[in-house]
């Protein structure tokens, strides 16, 4: 883990985020307080990405349905 000081991490922001892609990096304040920044792995997949689902209901089915629900 690295460590660096506010000042250094603000003069340094890109390099300190394409190094915290690869391990934990510590930023330090004048106050004694201290934050942990880590890379968050990438989704494989979109969260719209859902199974589908077999019915029975064909396409026709589906359709009458939504003209039915705004006549009503």
């Amino acid at each position: 883990m690295k460590v660096f000081t506010y000042s250094e991490a603000r003069q340094n922001f890109a390099k300190i985020l394409k190094l915290a892609q690869k391990e934990e990096v510590e930023i330090r304040r004048r106050d004694g307080a201290a934050f942990s920044l880590t890379s968050k792995k990438k989704s494989a997949s979109s969260p719209f990405d859902v199974p589908g689902i077999k019915t029975k209901a064909t396409t026709q089915d589906i359709l009458a349905a939504i003209r039915d629900s705004r006549m009503g």
